[in-house]
């Protein structure tokens, strides 16, 4: 077994964390440790069970990955090199709602689908009301769009959720839980992708699917 934190500037976590993937390691969370720091550095922790030279190469192929990064940009990035959205933002929510097979909400050009998932606190079920669940907001043009968003995944989801949107090109900001005592079990990841409305609504779609209890919610 491997376990250990991966510590990382901004530009690094999604080629990093693809690097890990691809290599059969778990990515088990993303967060900051720290306030006001310069460059913003991230902590990833990973995990991985099987031999060890399988092990060790996952580990050396992430640091592959960091030295390739920093050699070829000395001086961390500050943003994702993208120029900005349009002024108005001019989604076709028909055409969103169709590749996720339900309406969603529009305003000032933009469009947001949520699913909800449920979950049992304090004897309770908790659900999409009270924030459980997995969104997809979209601003900017047909051409050039913005998906931001939350994934409500399982445990035993979260790694496959992971590596498809990573598949489609989408960034990894953040994994943690936002509550204790659930059953089951909830994790959330942020995720953020910049391109067309249509790839990026089928990349976020294509990893809900992953999730057969989520998809029917």
């Amino acid at each position: 077994m491997v376990m250990g934190d991966i510590v990382l500037f901004e530009d690094e976590v999604n080629p990093v964390m693809s690097a890990a993937l691809n290599a059969g390691l778990q990515v088990t969370a993303l967060h900051n440790h720290f306030f006001f720091d310069k460059p913003k550095v991230y902590f990833m922790h990973i995990g991985g069970e099987g031999s060890v030279p399988k092990l060790a190469q996952g580990v050396r192929a992430i640091f592959d990955m960091e030295k390739e990064i920093r050699s070829k940009t000395p001086v961390p990035a500050d943003s994702f090199g993208l120029g900005p959205l349009a002024s108005q933002s001019l989604i076709d929510g028909n055409a969103i709602s169709r590749v996720f097979g339900q309406t969603g909400d529009a305003k000032d050009g933009m469009y947001k689908v949520t699913i909800g998932r449920v979950v049992q606190m304090a004897g309770m079920d908790m659900g999409n009301t009270m924030g459980v669940n997995t969104w997809a907001a979209f601003a900017g043009t047909s051409d050039d769009a913005l998906v931001v968003g939350d994934f409500a995944v399982l445990e035993n989801e979260l790694q496959t959720v992971l590596r498809t949107l990573r598949g489609a090109n989408i960034n990894i900001v953040a994994i943690h839980q936002h509550m204790t005592g659930e059953n089951p079990r909830m994790i959330f990841l942020h995720y953020y992708g910049r391109g067309k409305a249509l790839d990026l609504a089928q990349g976020v779609k294509a990893a809900i699917n992953t999730q057969p209890l989520a998809a029917t919610n």
